[in-house]
Formats: structure tokens, C-alpha cells, sequence
């Protein structure tokens, strides 16, 4: 079992949830403090959905839940946004293993619930908050699926009162010409090799590594699977889609994969007497 079906395992049985949440899955009440001088209780209803009534306003809101085939949710309480106080958190199994959400977030501005949207600039592998942990050490929200064979995570932060899309992995599909340049040793728990992301609250690539798709969400700075030039030659250009270069990697010279875009593939080498170089090769069939 891979970490994704671990991690998976563990939400679906509620392991992973704090000991303070209150859950209702069998249509309890959930009564709690929303934020100072604000308590609230929530009833969810037979369609999914939960009725949440605050005091002292009196103030009355129906939030929708998150379905599976029958039209269920699992309500619970989860402080996803690390301010001491819980959010409204709705789950559904979703296919086979998959977990669908919908995350309510109370707005002292206006008083009432808001679904909690993040800012992925359409970078994310999943669309939406999926299979959620959270993981307050970090302050990180860890979303995982599964699409065919293939688990795919993306991470959030919160910039202020912004969610935003942290980190994200992306498939690298690549043929032929990339294992006739580069060779890299692989374990039999390893999978297939994905493009690792870590970007800002506006959307900017901070750092980029090629490593593996199926391990754990690395933690700190983004390491490259490494690999050797194979190659009895090999052009290093400055961009993607550049016609000329005087520089090249020569067989045996030791690099590690960063980053991939449309065919082509960053690599960093440690030249021993003129430091890190970093360029693209063309790996396009």
C-alpha cells in the first residue's frame, strides 16, 4: 500500500481527525464556538446538507453538503484554517476511493458561512479539496485523488485569510528519447516520475523538481531525482525551444531533473570547476 491509499485509509476511518471534533454522520447536532462570543449549533438534514443556526443573532443558514451516490454527507468539525476555531467540514465517498468535500468557513464581516474556494491558477492535479488532511504542524492542507491508476496530491497554505495552491504534482510523460539521454536508478516501490511545484500566494513558480509521483508530499526545499548522462553527448540550451548552444553534458556526467515544458527538460549539473550550471535538454520524440 502507497502513502496516497495510507492516507486515504486513515481519513475514510477517521483516524485522522482531532479528538476534539464533533461528527454528524448519524444527524446529532454539532454545537460549538464559531469565533468569540458567537456559539452555533448545526443539525444536518436527510438530503445531505446541514442547518446551522448561530447565536446571539438567531441568524439561520442551510449549507450544502458534499454527495455521494445517495445523496450523503459526513459532517464534521475541523479546524482547517489553524485559527483555534472549527470549520464546517462535509465529506463523501466518491467512485471506489476518492473523497469529495465542501469546507464552510465562518465570516465575521458578514456573519454567516462561506465555502472555502483556494487560489490554484488552475495549477492543482485534483480541481477541488479532496481526501483532506490537515496537518497543523506545518499549517499545510494535504488534498490527494486518484485518477486511473494514478495518485496525485496537491497542498495548501493560507496567505492571510487566502487559500492558495502551496505545492502540486504533474505526471511527466515523456517517450523514449528521455531514457536514451538520461539514466536514473528506480526501486520496485518507486512509480512513475512527476514534475514537483512549490509556488507562491500570487501563482509564481518559487522551485521545481522532477522526483517521484507516487512518494510522499516532500517536506522543505524540492529535491530532482538524479541521473547520469547516457548519451555520448548531450546540448544544454538556455530556454526551452532554443536552436543553438555552444554548452553540452558528456556520458557519465551525474545531473538532477528539475523541470519539464513542453518536451523539454532542466537539469542542473555541478561542473567542478565553474559551479552549478542549470539548462534544457530536448526531449521530444
Amino acid at each position: 500500500m502507497n502513502y496516497r491509499e495510507c492516507v486515504l485509509g486513515l481519513v475514510l476511518a477517521g483516524l485522522l481527525a482531532p479528538s476534539a471534533q464533533a461528527h454528524g454522520d448519524d444527524g446529532e447536532t454539532l454545537r460549538f464556538q464559531v469565533a468569540a462570543h458567537v456559539q452555533a449549533h448545526a443539525d444536518p438534514q436527510r438530503d445531505g446538507s446541514i442547518a446551522v443556526q448561530l447565536s446571539p443573532s438567531g441568524k439561520r443558514q442551510v449549507l450544502a453538503g458534499a454527495e455521494d451516490a445517495d445523496g450523503n454527507s459526513r459532517w464534521s468539525l475541523e479546524d482547517v484554517d489553524f485559527d483555534g476555531y472549527p470549520e464546517l467540514v462535509a465529506r463523501a465517498s466518491v467512485g471506489m476511493v476518492n473523497e469529495a468535500l465542501a469546507v464552510y468557513r465562518f465570516d465575521p464581516a458578514s456573519l454567516s458561512y462561506r465555502a472555502l474556494q483556494a487560489e490554484t491558477h488552475g495549477n492543482d492535479s485534483c480541481g477541488d479539496l479532496m481526501g483532506l488532511s490537515v496537518e497543523a504542524k506545518t499549517r499545510t492542507l494535504t488534498s490527494s485523488c486518484r485518477s486511473g491508476p494514478m495518485w496525485y496530491t496537491d497542498q495548501y497554505r493560507f496567505a492571510g485569510a487566502k487559500l492558495y495552491l502551496y505545492r502540486s504534482e504533474r505526471l511527466l510523460m515523456l517517450g523514449d528519447t528521455l531514457n536514451a539521454a538520461l539514466h536514473w536508478g528506480q526501486t520496485d516501490d518507486q512509480g512513475p516520475l512527476a514534475v514537483w511545484r512549490t509556488y507562491a500566494a500570487d501563482g509564481r513558480v518559487l522551485e521545481a523538481a522532477i522526483a517521484d509521483g507516487l512518494g510522499a508530499p516532500p517536506e522543505g526545499p524540492l529535491r530532482g531525482q538524479q541521473a547520469s548522462v547516457l548519451a555520448a553527448r548531450v546540448f544544454l540550451f538556455d530556454r526551452p525551444g532554443a536552436s543553438s548552444t555552444k554548452r553540452y553534458l558528456v556520458q557519465g556526467d551525474r545531473v538532477e531533473m528539475l523541470d519539464e515544458q513542453d518536451g523539454w527538460m532542466k537539469l542542473r549539473y555541478r561542473n567542478p570547476k565553474q559551479g552549478v550550471v542549470e539548462g534544457w535538454i530536448n526531449v521530444n520524440d
